[in-house]
């Protein structure tokens, strides 16, 4: 009876052990994650971007580099915990996320996180119009197709400022005088050496007469169709890419480009800068070419011919050129 007793007092003793030892250890917390991927608003991706994730402590905060898919994580994380992500980049106006809390094991896809480019959004609170309209001429004067043929005249911003009158002249002129539109005027002088027209002598001194008069067709076009007749007027002479919309909407902006125009005052516009420049260059060419190509049907031709090239070159815009142009993507 003894011996009984004390088993069972030993018993008694040794039971809060043996439960102990019998618990079941609660799962660990499952870690979290936040992903996502940085990009401008045209969607285009932006690699070496820096992301930073930060938590209600100093030890909570950490830094990641976006790859070159422009892609971003954060691994094993803690629930219940909320965090912010900050991105910056250089040339784009950085990035704050709304307040981020997660569950356990929960992966919150911030997906395309679209930066803003700085230029924009500091420039219109700090400088004037004038300011703004300058730097937007100069990015344009960058903007070429397969970095060669200027490109200077398209506007890709989506809220571009009205050119000064000296900026209308100052693009003109820089288009008229870049190396490409002498290039272009002496293949035209070529091709109408071949086709003997205008009715100019053969030999060098024919093809000079040629190159001259289409270098002077070109020059007054662009100056009395792409700043005189704009600057009097008051209407913008560049041509407006428009990117989005259906299919037959852009193509509908781009052949109605050379008869609408947008005003300086930002309404749209009969276009009488581009037809006016093109009838008043066709009536300039009258007094330089040879007689017997001389006459209302050189000036009315010739208006038809640049109007339809207009046409095919504002389809270009719309739909091709803009992968091949320098620098337009730096805009939105």
């Amino acid at each position: 009876m003894r011996l009984h007793s004390a088993l069972r007092a030993s018993f008694l003793c040794l039971l809060p052990f043996l439960a102990h030892g019998q618990q079941v250890s609660a799962p660990a917390p499952q870690p979290s994650a936040i992903i996502g991927t940085v990009t401008d608003v045209q969607g285009d991706i932006l690699p070496g971007a820096t992301v930073i994730l930060s938590g209600p402590i100093q030890a909570d905060t950490k830094t990641a580099t976006a790859d070159e898919n422009g892609f971003f994580a954060f691994h094993d994380l803690q629930s219940e915990v909320t965090y912010h992500i900050r991105i910056r980049i250089s040339g784009f106006v950085d990035y704050a996320s709304s307040p981020l809390t997660l569950k356990p094991g929960q992966q919150i896809d911030l997906g395309d996180v679209k930066l803003t480019l700085a230029v924009v959004q500091t420039t219109v609170a700090a400088v004037s119009d004038e300011q703004i309209a300058t730097q937007e001429v100069k990015v344009a004067e960058q903007q070429r197709v397969l970095g060669i043929v200027p490109n200077f005249y398209v506007v890709y911003n989506e809220h571009p400022v009205p050119l000064t009158t000296k900026l209308k002249y100052k693009l003109a002129f820089r288009t008229s005088i870049d190396v490409v539109s002498f290039g272009g005027a002496a293949f035209l002088a070529a091709a109408n050496q071949a086709a003997d027209t205008p009715s100019y002598q053969q030999g060098w001194k024919g093809y000079g007469q040629r190159f001259g008069a289409a270098y002077a067709d070109g020059f007054s076009d662009i100056m009395i169709g792409g700043a005189i007749l704009p600057s009097l007027l008051h209407q913008d002479p560049r041509y407006f890419y428009q990117g989005t919309g259906t299919t037959r909407s852009r193509i509908l902006h781009a052949i109605s480009s050379p008869f609408i125009c947008h005003g300086d005052n930002g309404h749209l516009q009969f276009n009488f800068s581009s037809i006016g420049g093109d009838l008043a260059s066709g009536a300039l060419s009258n007094t330089y070419y040879p007689n017997r190509d001389r006459g209302p049907g050189l000036v009315f031709d010739s208006a038809l011919i640049t109007t339809g090239g207009r046409i095919a070159n504002a389809l270009a815009q719309e739909f091709l050129f803009r992968r091949f142009t320098t620098h337009s993507k730096n805009q939105n």
